[in-house]
């Protein structure tokens, strides 16, 4: 598989101003940001991680249609810097394989659960999870780059399949870019290489390897 910054308020007072005309303040971004918030998280509540969005192109359109608006809120934002740095769950994607692998686990004996990306600015790491409870994981390591303000390169590095007394290594495939276009405190929101979208929520924990 892999935050909009809101403007640190004003502490001098400015004089008022002699028109009429309407202004925007952070009052209004920040209403307007969880307005849009709020249609995404609703679009996407059900449709479990974008399994159900694979049957369902009007759903998928809406969704997008969503994606896009956040991504004009955040536009002009770093999103890339420490704030990007952190646990991820999954919410809802169009990435095939990750849905594959989802929809297929209970044929191996398991169902998926949290399905995370876990991102290291500082150190240059992005690991790529899907974990399968109670002690199985598939991951992916990656080194990362950053490319611009909202831009991430990454290069896949290695892949584990681990269960909880064994490992099998695999060999690592692949190398791209995302887009962060939309970052706040709890949600990101992303556009790739390949044209798929990904809608994560800040995770409660840390994973580790």
């Amino acid at each position: 598989m892999a935050t909009l910054l809101i403007p640190n308020p004003f502490t001098t007072k400015l004089p008022a101003p002699r028109y009429s005309h309407r202004r925007f303040t952070c009052s209004s971004v920040t209403t307007q940001s969880q307005s849009a918030k709020d249609h995404l998280l609703a679009l996407i509540a059900d449709q479990d991680r974008g399994l159900r969005t694979q049957s369902d192109p009007a759903k998928r359109a809406a969704i997008v249609e969503a994606i896009d608006a956040m991504a004009a809120l955040g536009a002009g934002s770093v999103t890339t810097d420490d704030s990007l740095s952190a646990t991820w769950r999954l919410l809802w994607t169009t990435e095939k394989e990750q849905l594959f692998i989802i929809e297929k686990s209970p044929l191996f004996g398991s169902r998926a659960g949290d399905v995370l990306q876990v991102i290291d600015v500082r150190n240059r790491m992005l690991n790529n999870v899907i974990t399968f409870p109670p002690d199985g994981v598939f991951f992916v390591r990656s080194s990362i780059e950053v490319a611009s303000p909202q831009r991430v390169n990454f290069r896949f590095t290695s892949a584990v399949l681990r269960g909880k007394n064994w490992e099998i290594p695999l060999p690592p495939f692949g190398q791209g870019w995302f887009d962060t276009v939309y970052l706040d405190d709890d949600l990101r929101v992303v556009k790739d290489i390949r044209g798929d979208y990904l809608v994560v929520d800040r995770a409660s924990y840390e994973w580790k390897e």
